[in-house]
């Protein structure tokens, strides 16, 4: 049986903790800041539910009276979190819709000592983790009424995601930090003060146009600044499914299963866009890592923008930086992650081993926790042990410039 080393898991959560903006937020913004407030909520009605909620999956809301849920309140809104992104070491049959509380989850989801131990369970050895409460892109923030309230936020957010929740594992903690979108150039500044103390990822949305931003393809250049800052540093862009904000309804009566279904379709969508906006070229050192976005899609939609390319159809429409077929900028520009996706596995050499990274999805619902590695032994089986080191550690350790191994007794847990 092919042996699977220790896992580096790209794409992982985290549950803020309740308190991190009281600590973390400068003292003049702390009143203002984020905050947990225990209050009742309730379902929504099978016929009230809405496109946006069915899209959402948040079929609930605040009430006056009812079941109390932890809430968090800001800039005027309250949001919970929804029981799906904090399953893990639920029964199947409790992970059901609704707002789950801190209580009730596992100290893992939030405290870097318990999430160190439940790596350790799983055969992690390193794991990055995107957001929740500010969203997978960090658009909580891109509305708020204050902006230097806003860019305070994500600070803060950066701040405790290096110095306490990475800063406090030994390595074994990945940072991932947020961008104010509403501004590149200070989302370059954010960049390099973050690079400055060893992050080298951020997040960032799969549409920008869907969140009422310039899209990658804007004539005026709005995100060169914040481009060419993480062209700079070796700043790798993650693009988790879902960071759009569009779930893909086909209809209004369709079941909640297709839009979870199709989550990578807007995936694709990013992908196209990156490929043939010429970005590769005016920014060569350029990393974009397509999250929890699977990968068996991949090798057709290359396949069809080559075609197109050797066509050329609609040849006043091409970028005159795209001098070789869209496919040729995919080596060292971007990156597939993937935890249950058996077709693409099977598909890796017209993928590229080299492109491929691996994921746990820990806490969600999806999520292979604790039988990650368990999953991984039976997928792997026919692998051979090489192209498996690169998938499951090797090409995380290359996207994201981390040291091949980790000291000796690193972090409070070792995996085992």
């Amino acid at each position: 049986m092919t042996q699977v080393p220790p896992i580096i898991s790209v794409d992982d959560h985290v549950i803020e903790p309740p308190d991190l903006w009281q600590r973390w937020l400068p003292a003049r913004f702390r009143e203002d800041g984020p905050r947990v407030v225990r209050g009742p909520y309730e379902m929504v009605p099978a016929g009230e539910i809405g496109r946006a909620e069915r899209s959402g999956w948040s079929a609930f809301r605040p009430a006056t009276e009812g079941p109390e849920t932890d809430w968090w309140l800001f800039d005027g809104e309250l949001s919970a979190t929804l029981l799906g992104n904090a399953a893990a070491g639920l029964p199947p049959d409790e992970v059901v819709p609704g707002p789950i509380t801190f209580e009730r989850m596992r100290p893992g989801f939030y405290s870097v000592r318990e999430r160190l131990a439940d790596m350790a369970l799983n055969h992690i050895e390193r794991s990055m983790c995107f957001p929740t409460y500010p969203r997978f892109a960090g658009q909580r923030f891109l509305t708020t009424k204050d902006r230097d309230l806003a860019l305070a936020c994500v600070r803060a957010y950066n701040d405790w995601m290096v110095d306490e929740w990475c800063g406090d594992s030994g390595g074994r903690l990945i940072p991932l930090c947020l961008i104010p979108l509403w501004d590149s150039g200070l989302a370059a500044e954010e960049v390099r003060r973050n690079a400055g103390r060893g992050a080298r990822a951020v997040v960032f949305t799969e549409l920008p146009s869907s969140q009422g931003l310039p899209s990658i393809h804007d004539p005026a250049g709005y995100w060169d600044p914040f481009f060419r800052a993480c062209d700079e540093t070796a700043t790798v862009i993650c693009i988790h499914i879902g960071s759009s904000g569009q779930g893909q309804m086909t209809s209004s009566d369709a079941p909640l299963s297709v839009p979870i279904a199709l989550t990578t379709v807007a995936s694709q969508l990013a992908m196209a866009d990156w490929l043939l906006s010429g970005l590769f070229v005016r920014f060569a050192g350029l990393r974009v890592a397509f999250s929890e976005s699977q990968i068996g899609w991949m090798p057709f939609l290359w396949e069809r923008l080559d075609t197109l390319w050797r066509k050329h159809n609609y040849a006043d429409d091409w970028s005159p930086l795209i001098t070789e077929p869209p496919s040729h900028y995919v080596p060292g520009h971007i990156w597939g992650c993937f935890f249950e996706d058996e077709f693409g596995l099977r598909s890796r050499h017209d993928i590229g081993v080299d492109v491929i990274t691996f994921e746990c999805d820990y806490p969600h619902q999806d999520s292979t926790w604790p039988n990650t590695r368990a999953y991984a032994e039976k997928v792997f089986a026919d692998v051979p042990e090489d192209e498996v080191r690169r998938i499951v550690r090797d090409n995380a350790i290359e996207m994201l410039g981390l040291p091949s191994e980790l000291p000796a007794g690193a972090g409070t847990e070792r995996t085992s």
